[in-house]
């Protein structure tokens, strides 16, 4: 399924964020919370103020989307995309247009207060037990219409979602990283079974190793929550300098060269940075085309 980044088009002044919806499904998949709820946290926030806080944008977050075609793809904001649309709308002066379900227009709303969390564990956040990554463009939203607010307090209105218009700077036209692991299990599975003895190889650079290495430590880090088994597999075989097959070499190849942009993206907290790390890394994928040309040969 292709993915597609979008961007604030600077060239265009129709581009960013015309208004934040109050909808039962957030695209984001992020409820906001009733800051009235919480009085014995932020003593200055009472019942009578109605502030609804919760992400308008979450970075790097892939959001499903199917357009009047039946075409099924993906979204996502990187965090500079975030934080661009987060100021463009405070500059267009859009902090009191709201609507519900992206249908009808509300009254009575108001953006009062708006940040990019950087530390999610020192941020505001943490403390109404919201896990938000850093780039999180996060609002707190007065709401003086009494009928919105009590839907939001009794959760028919869930969370946020917003309105605009985004260019796309380009088409993946690839799958997550997590589905291209599991395209290859079943490869890896025939090989497994197959009783023919395959050649191998060892001869791949240390620097794939310590990649590899780096890679297992990184996801160590965030409780080995990243990489299905395949990856994980992969990463101890390369981190012991096991030999690999020439199907498993080019099954490297191909991963490495769909997933790098995940890598690319530079977060190193990120699933997708560490899966590319586990494979080898750049190191493995110039070394598995290198060997994919011999084989040719």
């Amino acid at each position: 399924m292709r993915i597609v980044e979008l961007i604030i088009d600077e060239n265009d002044e129709a581009s960013g964020i015309d208004a934040i919806s109050l909808v039962e499904t957030p695209a984001i998949e992020s409820n906001f919370i009733a800051l009235n709820k919480h009085e014995l946290l932020l003593k200055e926030i009472d019942s009578e103020k109605r502030i609804l806080m919760g992400p308008a944008l979450i970075p790097d977050k892939s959001i499903y989307r199917r357009n009047d075609n039946g075409d099924e793809y993906y979204i996502y904001f990187s965090k500079d995309t975030v934080r661009k649309a987060s100021e463009l709308f405070f500059k267009k002066s859009n902090h009191q247009n709201a609507t519900y379900e992206h249908e009808r227009k509300i009254d009575n709303m108001t953006i009062v207060e708006s940040w990019i969390v950087e530390d999610p564990k020192k941020d505001k956040t943490a403390l109404y037990g919201m896990d938000v990554p850093a780039g999180t463009w996060m609002v707190s939203m007065k709401v003086d219409d009494e009928k919105i607010y009590n839907d939001a307090k009794e959760g028919t209105i869930k969370g946020f979602s917003i309105e605009g218009y985004f260019a796309d700077r380009y088409d993946l036209k690839k799958d997550t990283f997590e589905s291209l692991e599991r395209e290859y299990l079943v490869e890896e599975l025939k090989e497994f079974l197959d009783v023919t003895e395959l050649e191998s190889f060892n001869d791949y650079p240390d620097a794939v190793s310590n990649n590899a290495k780096r890679g297992i430590a990184l996801n160590e880090k965030v409780n080995n929550k990243c990489a299905t088994r395949v990856g994980k597999i992969r990463a101890k075989q390369l981190a012991n300098k096991e030999k690999v097959s020439e199907a498993t070499i080019k099954r490297m190849f191909s991963y490495l060269s769909r997933a790098e942009v995940y890598y690319e993206k530079g977060d190193k907290e990120s699933c997708g940075y560490i899966s590319y790390l586990l494979w080898g890394g750049k190191s493995a994928k110039n070394w598995a085309e290198s060997k994919i040309k011999q084989f040719e040969k």
